[in-house]
């Protein structure tokens, strides 16, 4: 069929890679076409035939194959994908990616192309922690690479952390995700041409090198709103605190920790159409964090000064010239729910406020549902909508379809 979304699939050399073959089967299932590329580190994990029946085509590994480059050469391999999905992404691949070495099939067809990249890494926690991979990270992300994971967990080495590759269900997700904003047919992409804002997770402010204040935010329900976004066509840029959170594809990602980092971050992505605050950003922090550990000693235990952090709702709502034309905060709550969310309207100055109980029992934070009201100002008075218990993703995407609605569709 003309409209198939095809997926070139680069298998790399990491355990992780059985776990592709069920990726692949996940696509198929819903009618995307799969091409492999099979690294010779990949061929140690996964045979050539399995990866042939289950994408029923021929799986590519050699870029001195004769046959093949006349047939198929590694440019036509990548220019004929929509999407390149690299799974998994060892720490070889992902450094010879950042460098830009292509000294195989699968680095040529990399470097080679003018599509979109997905990356999955899969790594042992050491080296998903070493400086040189981080660094490399930030390169491609720097690059708009995507990425998906990894997640924390057992390794096959014996060791826990954080380095596991993403399970098949969460990359087929994240995939289709992606094909879905990138092929939005032009009557469902209501905000093509529009600039959103969202924050998203905790921030941490540091007490000393290895203590820090935050909070309980996963940063769930931020990153599902700027992937709502992005399926709508907006161009969509995610600053975020640390979270294990994957990606929302079709995003640009800006990783901050502290509440002034996150709002440099914020400023320096104006002017946009709409601003979603969905960050907890802590409202303090300490006044003078400690150059180096505070030892505990026999003494009393030591007090920590603080002072307020900015309150990044309030400036991004009171900017004159560069205010988005939508701005919406976010009111998590223990009691008193929406009273508080209309008092914060007010006090921030923002267009809406989207109110949750996180009270102890709602399971919200870290959860993957939420019961949200959202406030808005009209006719000089505040209106509440009550939105029954839905997941965070539905809640995302009534959220983006109402602010799609308010800016009056695409321009």
């Amino acid at each position: 069929m003309a409209d198939t979304k095809r997926v070139l699939l680069v298998v790399s050399g990491g355990i992780a890679a059985y776990k592709t073959l069920e990726v692949v089967r996940g696509l198929r299932q819903r009618s995307v076409a799969v091409r492999a590329i099979l690294t010779r580190g990949g061929a140690e994990f996964v045979t050539p035939l399995s990866l042939a029946a289950v994408t029923e085509d021929k799986v590519y590994q050699n870029i001195f194959s004769l046959t093949d480059e006349s047939e198929m050469g590694h440019i036509r391999l990548s220019r004929e994908a929509d999407v390149i999905l690299v799974a998994p992404a060892t720490a070889d691949i992902l450094a010879k990616m950042a460098a830009g070495i292509c000294d195989d099939l699968a680095t040529t067809a990399l470097l080679a192309t003018d599509k979109p990249v997905i990356v999955a890494p899969a790594m042992n926690v050491r080296m998903w922690e070493h400086a040189a991979t981080q660094a490399n990270l930030r390169t491609l992300e720097a690059r708009r690479i995507r990425r998906i994971g990894p997640n924390e967990g057992d390794m096959a080495c014996g060791e826990w952390g954080m380095g596991r590759m993403a399970e098949p269900a969460e990359i087929v997700a994240a995939v289709l995700e992606f094909l879905g904003a990138a092929g939005v047919p032009a009557a469902a992409a209501t905000l093509q041409g529009r600039r959103a804002l969202v924050t998203s997770g905790p921030t941490q402010e540091a007490i000393d090198p290895v203590r820090y204040i935050t909070n309980r935010s996963s940063g769930k329900q931020g990153h599902a709103i700027a992937g709502a976004l992005a399926r709508l066509g907006a161009e969509t840029v995610l600053v975020t605190g640390p979270t294990g959170e994957p990606d929302p594809p079709g995003v640009q990602v800006v990783r901050v920790e502290s509440a002034r980092d996150m709002l440099a971050a914020c400023e320096r992505s104006l002017p946009v159409d709409i601003a979603v605050c969905a960050a907890a950003v802590a409202d303090w922090r300490v006044a003078d964090p400690s150059p180096k550990k505070i030892k505990k000693t026999a003494q009393d235990s030591p007090a920590l000064k603080l002072e307020r952090n900015p309150d990044i709702l309030a400036q991004l709502s009171q900017t004159n010239r560069r205010r988005p034309r939508l701005v919406v905060g976010f009111a998590a709550e223990t009691e008193n729910v929406v009273e508080n969310a209309m008092k914060k309207l007010t006090a921030k100055g923002c267009d809406w406020v989207v109110a949750n109980d996180v009270s102890e029992g709602t399971g919200t934070f870290g959860g993957e549902s939420n019961t949200v009201h959202l406030v808005s100002s009209g006719n000089g008075k505040a209106e509440v909508e009550h939105w029954p218990q839905l997941t965070k993703r539905d809640v995302a995407e009534r959220l983006a379809e109402r602010i799609s609605a308010a800016l009056g569709g695409r321009q």
